[in-house]
This record gives structure tokens, sequence and C-alpha cells, in this order.
């Protein structure tokens, strides 16, 4: 049964991915498909990272409510673009290369989190919700310097940092998708070789640790791993806060499995899915009246605020 959603999931990503390259074409056809199809590789690129960086999050975690983004990563990479426009002015943002404001952002998002996460998952000091409560502070304190230094800056400077603060995939810097591939791909390929590890770890740190597991080590390694997962998404197309809780949500409830070689590709599916489906929608059928990001955000919020009525912390 598991195996039969994944599959009717894969079937659904493939119908919306032909459905978003093939709808509307008249004139120009090849121009259209080349636009599309760097669009699409970034709507996939961005769901396969932040539905498996969730996954794996809330299995260390071990609480089916957090995400990512609760580490304040959002919440740093808005810090990045308003420090950005405050130090070199508007112009001097927009004059940017792309490829160089991607960069800047991934590397401040992961020398962050590697930062954290070693100085609180050391030797002496394993506990990671200390971490998570951390990582909270840190966001809170990011989003009160952006709000400090948007009150500084000239009111046009600020319509420049207002459009980085909801994720934006209408024009994707194809190098910056070459770049997120190629980082991402051998992360995948390291992370889906730890499933079956990953299966004991969530049962929790003293009986994975008891079944032979080297847990601590191993936690470090996958936190960076996903905070490089969150780097590059929030990096290509901007912030995307409550998208890792729709999709873990539903992923576990047509899964109902523990296997993380079933949960990861899954969650992966459902997500890349979401953005293509939902980007197909607004593109052709809304005429781009709203964006994704916003209809992703309000969905995520109530789910979250359902969860949190219903007590399903666990």
């Amino acid at each position: 049964m598991p195996d039969r959603w994944f599959l009717i999931l894969l079937g659904a990503l493939v119908a919306a991915s032909a459905l978003f390259l093939t709808w509307g074409l008249s004139t120009r056809i090849w121009f259209i498909l080349e636009l599309r199809l760097v669009k699409l590789a970034g709507l996939i690129t961005v769901g396969i990272a932040v539905g498996i960086a969730t996954m794996l999050f809330q299995t260390l975690s071990g609480n089916r409510i957090l995400t990512p983004a609760i580490m304040g990563f959002d919440a740093l990479f808005l810090l990045v673009q308003t420090s950005l426009v405050f130090f070199i002015g508007g112009f001097g943002f927009v004059q940017l290369p792309g490829p160089v404001v991607f960069g800047i952002n991934t590397a401040v998002m992961m020398v962050a989190a590697v930062t954290l996460f070693g100085a609180l998952l050391h030797n002496n000091r394993r506990d990671i919700q200390l971490m998570i409560l951390v990582g909270v502070i840190f966001g809170l304190l990011f989003r009160s310097l952006t709000s400090f230094m948007q009150r500084l800056i000239d009111p046009s400077e600020f319509a420049i940092v207002q459009g980085t603060m909801f994720a934006q995939f209408g024009g994707i810097n194809r190098v910056e998708l070459l770049t997120s591939v190629c980082l991402l791909l051998p992360l995948l390929v390291w992370i889906w070789r730890q499933c079956p590890v990953l299966d004991t770890m969530a049962l929790g740190r003293d009986p994975a640790r008891s079944l032979g597991v080297p847990y601590d080590g191993l936690q470090f390694r996958l936190l960076c791993a996903i905070a490089a997962l969150v780097s590059i998404a929030t990096a290509l197309v901007g912030p995307i806060t409550f998208l890792g809780l729709l999709v873990s949500s539903l992923t576990y409830s047509l899964m109902r499995s523990h296997r993380h070689a079933l949960l990861l590709p899954t969650s992966a599916a459902m997500a890349a899915l979401i953005l293509v489906f939902g980007q197909t929608v607004f593109e052709q059928v809304l005429d781009l009246q709203s964006t994704l990001s916003i209809v992703i955000e309000f969905a995520g919020g109530l789910l979250f605020l359902f969860l949190l009525a219903r007590g399903k912390l666990q």
C-alpha cells in the first residue's frame, strides 16, 4: 500500500510537469519551453530539498510539528538581504550578479548553522532540544535586526527588500539552478545511504546507541545536511516557512510507515507536486493575481494551528 501511494504521487508529478510545460503553447514554442523547463527544474529542486530536509529534521527532533524553519533560516536569509541593501544601497544590490547573491546567502546560512550545531552538540552536551531553543532565540534576534534596518533604509530600497520576503519562482537564474543541482545530488546520494540507520535513529538516542548506531556523530552530519538543503532552497527562491510542515503531514497521513526509504522520496515527490501544480494553476488559471508562496504559507499556518489544537506534537 505505501509503495502504491508513492507511485501515484510520482505519476501525478509527471502529469503535472507535462501540464506545466505544455499548457497554452501557441507561438515561439521552443523559447517558451526552454523558460518553463528552467522554472520546472527549479520547482522540483526546491521541493525535493524542502521535503527531505523536513522529514530528516522531524526524525532527529522526534517531533512531527517542527520544521527546519524554526531554526531561523528564513529570518537569517531576510537579514542578509536587508544587510546588503543597507550597506551597499538598493542600486548596488540590484547590480550584484544573481550567482553572487546566491553564494553569499548559501555560505552565510551554512556557516551559521554549522557553528550553532558545533557549539551546542559537542561531546559534553548532546541536547537537540536546547539547540532548537537557541535557534528560535537567534531567529527572533535576526528578525529584530532586520526590522530595525528596514526602518532606517529609504522607502524605495525597502521595496527591493520587500520583494525578497516571499519565495519567487518566476525568475530562477540558470547558473544558480545548476549550482543548486550540483550541490543537491551528492547530498541526496549520501542521505539515501543512511535510510536504514535513520529508521533506527527515529527510536531515540539511547535505543539507537544500544543497537550500535554512532548516533552523535551521525546526528551532527545529518543536521549539516539539513542546513545545506534548506540553504540551497532558500537561496534559490526565497523563504517558504510552512511548505515543509504541509508536506510532512500529508506524507505521514498517506504512508503510515516508519521506513525512511519510503518517507523521504514520498515527501520529495509531494513537495514537488504541490509546487508544480500550484504554480501551474497560478500562472494559467489565475493569471498571476497572487503568488504561490502566500497560499502555501496560509495553508501551512492553518495546518500548524490545527495540529496544535489536536495536540499532535509526537
